[in-house]
Formats: structure tokens, sequence, C-alpha cells
């Protein structure tokens, strides 16, 4: 496994995400993550993990890697990614983070669809409740709660105006137990003054944030591989995709 490099994309929506296309779905999202040679992929969805299960079968059979997980919003509506070792844990993280969402309806017109899908792409259900509102769950509390259930957390795009945590917080805090980040735009990141300063000590990862099929990653970065969890994590979806 050591001489395979693991490309990888953990950071791609459903057509269960509002502001996802329709054609997000679970065959298309992992024949288009195939077709770009990507060894390991992750479907994050805004709060919910409602179509990882059909897209962990569809990968399965596809012989992908797949790891389920959601892209949670934090009472201070920041963005976080987080990834589970099964569908199982992810489903029971996602069922008490939908307690913990905003209550407020979803209305497709102005946000989009939010369509569950089964494992030959067809909707079985709609979500009333709107996904992209935020939680009552505090930034110092995503890590701990997550590896609660077996998973583990890291902010996503945090260059992004929209969501990122530093344009929101300012700063990278480091009482919140974030190991690794996600970035957006490597350039803009990297021209940042305390670019090195956040970057000490931390892995940064990049993947697509896909909301349309052409947005998925191209087997560009292979995942650094350590004794890490999360990279555990990679690993194990990459070998029981039968990768070597």
């Amino acid at each position: 496994m050591n001489q395979t490099p693991v490309f990888y994309d953990l950071h791609i929506h459903s057509c269960l995400s509002p502001c996802a296309d329709d054609a997000m779905t679970p065959n298309n999202i992992v024949n288009m993550a195939w077709l770009k040679g990507l060894s390991v992929i992750a479907l994050t969805d805004h709060n919910s993990c409602g179509n990882c299960r059909a897209t962990a079968q569809v990968a399965r059979q596809r012989g992908l890697g797949f790891l389920p997980g959601m892209e949670l919003t934090t009472r201070e509506d920041v963005h976080v990614i987080c990834l589970f070792p099964s569908v199982d844990q992810a489903e029971s993280f996602s069922a008490l983070v939908y307690q913990r969402l905003q209550q407020v309806n979803n209305r497709p017109e102005i946000f989009g669809n939010q369509l569950y899908c089964n494992h030959l792409d067809e909707a079985v259900a709609t979500e009333p409740r709107l996904l992209l509102g935020a939680t009552d769950i505090p930034l110092p509390q995503v890590q701990p709660l997550c590896r609660s259930f077996g998973g583990w957390a890291y902010p996503a795009h945090i260059d992004k105006d929209a969501n990122g945590l530093l344009p929101i917080l300012g700063l990278f805090p480091e009482d919140c137990d974030f190991d690794t980040f996600e970035v957006a735009n490597t350039l803009r990141f990297l021209s940042r003054p305390d670019a090195r300063a956040i970057q000490r000590g931390r892995t940064m990862l990049h993947s697509s944030d896909a909301h349309y099929l052409w947005e998925i990653s191209e087997a560009e970065y292979p995942f650094p591989m350590t004794e890490h969890p999360l990279s555990q994590m990679i690993l194990q979806a990459a070998l029981q995709a039968g990768l070597k």
C-alpha cells in the first residue's frame, strides 16, 4: 500500500444538499470519481449523512474506497468536515446533528431540492427541513462529539469567504483540537502571513467541495499516509475497496 498513492476527494455533495445539482446521485458521483482515477472519496452533504448508505453500496460495487461523512455547520456558521469509518456510525451522528439543526423548512424554488436516493439513483424521499442552516453546536465541541461516534473532524475550506474558519474568526483557534484542515485555494492560503504558523503541526488537505459532477477532483493529491486516525480510516477504506 505504501507504494500506491491514495488519491482522494473528501468533500463531495450529493443531491441531498440543496445547493448541489440534482445529477449528483450515488452512481454518478462514484463513476465520475472512478473515471478520474480517485482511490477514496467521502460524501459530505450539509448537516446530513442521509445519502451515504446508498453511495457506500455503489462504491463497494465499483471497487472505490468510500468514507461516509457530512459538512457540519457550527453555531458560528463555520463549516467542518466530519468523517466516519462506517455508515452506521455516520447515521447515528447524523441523527444527533438533525436534532440540533435550525428548524426552518426548505423552499426548493429558492434553495434547491433535497433528495434522498437509493443505490439505483432513484429519488425515494425529499428532506423537508432546510439542511443549509446552522446547528447549535459550538466549534470547540465538534471534534470531541465527532470522536464519540468514532469519527474525525476538521474545518473545511478555511480560506473561503463563505463559511471559512479564517474569514469568520480571523484566526485558527487553538482550543478546537483540529490537527487537520482543508483549503479551497492553495495559493491564496499560502499567501497569508500566518500560513506557516497555521500549517505547523497540522496536515493540509485539498478537496473539491463538488456540487457538480465536473467539479470532483482529479487524481492530483495523494493522501499523506501516517499513523494518524484519519489516515488509518483512509487506508482501511482503500483496502476494503481492494486497492493494494
